[in-house]
């Protein structure tokens, strides 16, 4: 057994921090600091670190439980009074940048930067721009205190509409390409997912109630693992029967552990682990991933333009969308910025289309620029927007600190329990 892989490890938490540290000083978000340094690491630059199944699998881990904290940190009555602006940013922002997609794929085979094989590829590079990841927005607006906000909670109801919306899109185009399932049977699919995670959530909010009422058996330590485990079980079923993205049972199991009364203490025990280990590890794995091997001008050429389309797509339906439902311009700016990081989800619907024969290999390195750029992009971006803004939470800084406090403050409610208890036991 080879121990290698604690050093790298130990090397992608030492670079990521120093410069999340420095990035930071120039009034960006330290998530730059951490995918600029798997950049400057992996292949495409020092070539010191290279992708591996460790740090694949707990980058994977990693996004579940980004997702899964900040489904815990969600407002659940602002997160039903975004669905109706979430649903049109979602449209919109998958109706938008399939289009432009589709058009400039079109285009630049016409004018000879690419090669293309047909417009059944051109569509399915459209296609691809569909796809939101919003992971790195979430960890971005978390660290500015602006996820908790109608504007946050907006990108993540529309997150979660996208995620149906570009499955539906990439059915349609792998079922003209005559292989993937059936539409039906997809639209069944996500059905069932949605019922199986009413009911999921449901059952597990009421267990976590029942057992916060049965407090001297069941401590709220015990209740975290608990959720956890309810974390990857919705994560595991989500991708392994429903064709749904992990990252959407993941969230869906923080919004149960949200309902319950100590929703927010459960929280405060993942942020340590997301912030030391698992968060850094994430943001880093994109950088490794990034390979810029025989690329000829024409296709860096349309690697830029797609990088640039892909951002105004997103900034142009979403906003729209955004706009559409009241909000002011500013507002439908930060939501499209929000919407733009195309993240692993892109990534993931390249490689469909390259199984299937419909995007040839070449096409991979404009997605993995696009991807990489758009990831690098969307932070910076989301600083500019929100510039001026008073912060609504404490940041990352002081994250220890809040759950010190927490600690405090539940160990304090517990022995006021257990006192509670030992008077109702003598007085019997």
């Amino acid at each position: 057994m080879s121990y290698h892989y604690l050093l790298d490890l130990a090397l992608i938490l030492l670079s990521t921090k120093l410069l999340g540290l420095l990035t930071q000083r120039f009034q960006m978000p330290q998530v730059v600091g951490a995918l600029l340094a798997g950049l400057i690491l992996g292949p495409a630059g020092l070539n010191v670190l290279t992708e591996t199944e460790f740090i694949s699998q707990l980058s994977e881990l990693g996004v579940i439980v980004l997702m899964f904290s900040a489904g815990m940190g969600t407002d659940i009555n602002e997160l039903k009074n975004s669905g109706k602006a979430g649903f049109w940013v979602a449209l919109l922002g998958v109706i938008v940048p399939l289009l432009m997609g589709t058009a400039l794929a079109w285009g630049a085979a016409a004018a000879g930067l690419i090669e293309s094989n047909g417009m059944l590829e051109n569509v399915f590079v459209g296609t691809i721009l569909t796809a939101t990841s919003v992971s790195i927005t979430v960890e971005t607006l978390k660290e500015m205190g602006k996820l908790e906000t109608k504007v946050g909670n907006t990108i993540l109801a529309a997150a979660l509409i996208d995620d149906v919306l570009g499955l539906v899109a990439l059915t349609l185009v792998s079922s003209l390409a005559g292989g993937g399932e059936s539409v039906g049977l997809v639209l069944l699919k996500i059905l069932g997912f949605f019922i199986f995670a009413a009911v999921a959530g449901v059952g597990a909010n009421r267990l976590f109630c029942w057992m916060l009422k049965r407090q001297g058996g069941w401590s709220t330590h015990r209740n975290s693992v608990l959720a956890f485990v309810l974390c990857l079980v919705m994560a595991y079923c989500a991708e392994e029967f429903f064709g749904v993205a992990d990252i959407t049972g993941a969230y869906a199991a923080g919004l149960a552990v949200a309902c319950t009364p100590k929703g927010t203490y459960i929280q405060s025990k993942y942020n340590p682990l997301g912030y030391l280990l698992l968060t850094p590890v994430f943001f880093a794995a994109i950088g490794i991933n990034v390979k810029l091997d025989g690329v000829s001008g024409g296709m860096l050429a349309f690697s830029v333009l797609l990088l640039v389309i892909s951002v105004i797509s997103k900034l142009a339906g979403c906003g729209l969308g955004a706009k559409l439902c009241g909000f002011t311009e500013r507002e439908s700016i930060q939501v499209g910025v929000g919407m733009v990081c195309r993240g692993e989800v892109a990534l993931i619907v390249a490689n469909r289309g390259l199984s299937m024969g419909v995007l040839s290999s070449a096409m991979m390195t404009p997605v993995v620029i696009t991807v990489v750029g758009g990831t690098i992009l969307t932070p910076i971006l989301l600083k500019l927007v929100f510039r001026g803004e008073p912060q609504e939470k404490l940041v990352e800084s002081s994250l220890a600190d809040r759950y010190e406090k927490t600690a405090q403050l539940e160990d304090a409610s517990q022995q006021l329990l257990d006192a509670d208890a030992a008077m109702m036991r003598k007085n019997k």
